[in-house]
């Protein structure tokens, strides 16, 4: 029987309308349980606090009453609302005067950006991407999960050692060296891992988690032009912007916001910002001058502007190490011994010793100042880096090396060694000494030891004097060598 025209009219109306197949079900995203890593959020805090102080004496870096400072903090508060209170951290967001794109944090919340990111982005919500990223690797804890529990001492001990900064053309080896192979060096796997939460945190304050993944992609077409650096800090974990549109699929629709006005005019001002490129901030590390700088800008935040921030008079002229006799660094024939807690080393017994549990500086007074040291050496164990081949990690240590020390080249190629039962690698760099005679830099040399441990993980050894004595000091650097001990 035929069915009423009013009725099959009603009844294609209704097969029209319908879906084939119900609705995909959207169900919005929630941040993830952290975890709980053997270090502790106070002690994590502390060691945020302690690098934060040695990256003021590192960068210069504008102050709170910047404009561009407190556009980034105010957008950096934005996507910290989203964080629920008990997974929260005491973010602090600032602003570096370089030139270069890059951004790190630091254990405990303190996150810098440079002025060369907020000039690449694109918009606000590709900055805001690069922040809710950093965020995300505080949030994860990535840093204090990455080194085994006894590690922590020394990274602690290093940061309050003898040294807090660069070992002669090695600018930034307190960070680099010390810190920064454990607290700014993440695996691909942290990578996606900030991506991911990064990308929960832009949903939650309304920017499009895609123009993270975007700026990021954009940067590895930025070869050559600044991108390298943040790359190499932050390894590419794959298509990131696939990874983010497979993540957001099921998310519910939002209206997200592209940029600001602030924005827009922030970027203006950040373009006129005196800004410095790696070199220029390497050779100001040396001398004290950002320290000073930031002081008198008073960008150096409360409780971070110790007596050991300020310069001091000499380190500000380069005294401390300028002028130095090769008598006043020469070494004793009596040797003493250095022991770590996987490691020991002998050195001269009339230089000084600083160290935490798996780092030691070995030095002459005179030829160590406040950011720089010009004669002795500089031991340094990781067990988070992957040596399964020496050589791969030797070089990647090089270029880590070269990327914040753009001066620093190899002056003769790596070359197969023995320390002890252990297979090593050894490679003599050539740079720039904090020395001087007159206003010229003397050339350094740096003869860079590299082993394998037994138990994982490599271990590195800097031998430090300036080009003309390093003939003089060879001998006591072999000496030095043929006694470490690597457990």
């Amino acid at each position: 029987m035929a069915l009423p025209t009013r009725l099959l009219a009603l009844s294609l109306s209704l097969l029209i309308a319908a879906p084939a197949w119900p609705a995909k079900a959207t169900i919005a995203p929630e941040l993830p349980d952290p975890g709980r890593p053997g270090m502790s959020k106070d002690k994590q805090e502390e060691l945020g606090l302690k690098t934060a102080a040695q990256v003021y004496k590192q960068m210069p870096v504008l102050p709170d009453s910047s404009p561009v400072t407190q556009y980034v903090q105010q957008l950096g508060k934005k996507l910290e609302a989203v964080i629920p209170q008990k997974y929260s951290w005491p973010y602090q967001f600032h602003v570096v005067q370089q030139t270069d794109i890059n951004a790190f944090a630091l254990p405990g919340g303190p996150i810098f950006v440079n002025v060369g990111t907020i000039n690449a982005a694109d918009n606000e919500a590709q900055l805001a991407g690069v922040l809710a990223h950093e965020m995300s690797h505080v949030y994860m804890q990535h840093s204090a999960k990455q080194a085994p529990k006894q590690e922590w001492a020394n990274i602690l001990g290093a940061l309050g050692g003898l040294l807090g900064g660069t070992a002669g053309d090695l600018a930034q080896v307190g960070i680099q060296l010390g810190a920064g192979t454990i607290l700014m060096k993440y695996s691909r796997g942290d990578e996606a891992q900030a991506d991911s939460v990064g990308a929960i945190i832009m949903y939650k304050a309304k920017y499009d988690p895609r123009q993270m993944a975007q700026f990021f992609a954009k940067l590895e077409k930025l070869v050559g032009n600044g991108g390298p650096q943040f790359l190499s800090d932050h390894p590419n974990p794959g298509n990131r912007v696939e990874a983010v549109d497979k993540e957001i699929v099921s998310w519910p629709p939002e209206t997200y916001v592209a940029s600001s006005p602030q924005f827009t005019k922030v970027k203006e001002v950040a373009k006129g910002v005196q800004a410095y490129n790696a070199q220029q901030i390497a050779d100001g590390a040396k001398t004290g001058l950002w320290a000073q700088q930031n002081r008198k800008a008073k960008a150096i935040p409360p409780g971070l502007d110790t007596p050991d921030t300020e310069p001091t008079a000499a380190a500000n002229s380069n005294t401390a190490i300028t002028n130095v006799s090769y008598d006043q660094v020469a070494p004793a024939a009596d040797f003493k011994i250095f022991q770590g807690t996987d490691f020991s080393i002998s050195y001269p017994s009339n230089w000084q010793a600083g160290a935490g549990q798996n780092s030691a500086t070995l030095a002459p007074a005179a030829g160590v100042g406040q950011n720089a040291i010009a004669y002795g050496a500089i031991v340094s164990s990781a067990a988070n880096v992957d040596s399964s081949s020496l050589n791969d990690a030797t070089q990647g240590l090089i270029q880590n090396l070269q990327q914040t020390n753009p001066g620093l080249r190899v002056y003769d190629s790596s070359r197969k060694i023995q320390v002890g039962d252990a297979e090593a690698l050894s490679t003599m760099l050539a740079g720039t000494s904090p020395i001087k005679e007159g206003d010229q830099a003397l050339p350094e040399r740096d003869w860079l030891i590299t082993v394998r441990r037994p138990e994982g993980g490599m271990l590195h050894v800097v031998f430090i004097a300036p080009e003309k004595q390093f003939p003089r000091l060879q001998p006591t650097f072999q000496k030095m060598l043929d006694s470490l001990q690597v457990r």
